[in-house]
């Protein structure tokens, strides 16, 4: 019996499976916290040869998706005028949608190569930082509070909005389910919303979870009124409403990129 990251109680075995097709992998699942992890994932390196699997035929639409609503709520509820920081953030697609729509985003990814926020990279930006966001992230962490707590103890924020797929039920979801991805070996940590709710405590912080955003803060937010802006039919309008209040930060950053490139 393994001890369980998350809340400190054991946790068994649920069952074995391969890994990238060649690696044998245990599961081990905690029944007081739902937390469901692999074992100590030895295939790492193998796993992120590739940052961003081919797979991922959904990056586009997803993140496209995400900004809309993200755009709603980080202008509702939190600081529109301040900075953010797009934790594991890929190409840096998000952080470029979130500029275009007038927030001051930046990147952060040791894995991946910064190609769409380029010169917006998290050393850049303002501290504290208003939050952070980690979108598709937690499931890639061997240990998810301490990969919270240490960006939000780098960047100065209590604050991080993210999502991840959760599972129900009192067992692990079945072996075939899509999310463990096991072709690419890098899905390592599965959660229930109690999960996260454990991981919020530990953190000192309030969990909310709505429309896939999931959020923990040290800030009380307007549930009520979210609870239409983030459904992604509202999202959409509301966030070219925000850009022309806001003002778009495409061609300004045009301008500071090309300055930069002169001197």
């Amino acid at each position: 019996m393994n001890k369980c990251l998350i809340c400190g109680e054991g946790a068994e075995l649920a069952f074995r499976g391969l890994v990238l097709g060649r690696h044998e992998a245990a599961y081990f699942r905690c029944a007081s916290c739902g937390y469901l992890r692999t074992e100590n994932p030895y295939w790492t390196d193998e796993a992120y040869s590739e940052a961003i699997t081919s797979a991922d035929t959904g990056i586009a639409q997803r993140n496209i998706a995400i900004a809309a609503r993200l755009a709603a709520l980080l202008y509702v509820s939190f600081d529109p005028r301040g900075s953010y920081v797009d934790v594991a953030g890929g190409y840096g697609l998000l952080a470029r949608l979130m500029r275009d729509l007038g927030f001051d985003f930046y990147w952060e990814d040791k894995y991946c190569q910064n190609l769409m926020a380029r010169g917006f990279e998290a050393s850049a930006a303002p501290r504290p930082v208003t939050a952070l966001t980690a979108f598709e992230v937690l499931e890639h962490t061997e240990d998810p509070v301490a990969f919270i707590s240490s960006a939000m103890e780098r960047f100065g924020t209590r604050s991080i909005v993210f999502s991840t797929e959760l599972y129900t039920g009192e067992a692990a979801p079945d072996r075939n389910w899509w999310y463990y991805a096991p072709e690419t070996g890098q899905h390592i940590s599965f959660f229930q919303e109690r999960t996260l709710r454990v991981i919020a405590a530990r953190l000192g912080l309030e969990f909310q979870s709505m429309h896939g955003l999931h959020i923990f803060t040290d800030r009380r937010l307007p549930m009520t009124s979210l609870a239409w802006l983030l459904t992604l039919r509202a999202a959409a309008p509301v966030a070219l409403y925000i850009r022309s209040r806001l003002g778009s930060l495409t061609f300004s950053d045009h301008l500071q990129r090309m300055g930069r490139m002169g001197d």
